[in-house]
């Protein structure tokens, strides 16, 4: 994913992690890392004084991640996804939720809906957008057809979460 300034400049770019190779419960199979090159960097850019890092679809599921975030001081984080059908209605909720959490951040959540062509078959994305904030309450949803969300990013919201549960000054390092 890339960032642009107001100014139409680059300001981040970031790669995915986590490659998604699985065969999904229904059968289908994914395969990204036949096409795509994962990344290895933890990124994040300043928009107009808040910090907002980035992440893509099945990085979700991976919350060391979003502790790398948390740690760099992430106040959004930015996670457009293409959860399939199956998984979708399971786990793309909880899991967005559980890092808003984790990171004590908001978690802007774009997802991919509807049907699409991958060679001969047709493939279902779960769609569902969502906005968290850092309590893990969902503030805006869309549903799984076309929509748009928005929110308001309330960074009074972000102290007081913060200073009501310090979880990044009760952070241990731990020797595994």
């Amino acid at each position: 994913s890339v960032a642009f300034n107001r100014e139409g400049e680059e300001v981040a770019r970031y790669r995915k992690i986590h490659m998604f190779d699985i065969t999904a419960p229904d059968g289908a199979k994914y395969h990204e890392s036949a096409a795509f090159k994962p990344g290895d960097s933890v990124v994040t850019y300043d928009c107009e004084g808040l910090t907002v890092g980035c992440a893509i679809c099945y990085d979700l599921r991976f919350s060391y991640l979003f502790q790398a975030l948390a740690d760099k001081g992430v106040d959004i984080v930015a996670l457009p996804a293409a959860f399939t059908l199956v998984t979708g209605k399971d786990h793309w909720e909880v899991l967005c939720r559980a890092r808003a959490i984790e990171m004590q951040a908001y978690l802007c959540a774009p997802a991919q809906t509807g049907a699409h062509k991958a060679g001969h078959e047709t493939r279902f994305t779960y769609g569902n957008s969502l906005i968290a904030d850092p309590w893990g309450q969902v503030v805006a949803k869309a549903s799984d057809g076309p929509g748009l969300v928005s929110s308001y990013v309330d960074v009074e919201r972000i102290r007081k979460v913060r200073a009501m549960i310090p979880v990044a000054q009760h952070k241990v390092k731990l020797a595994i």
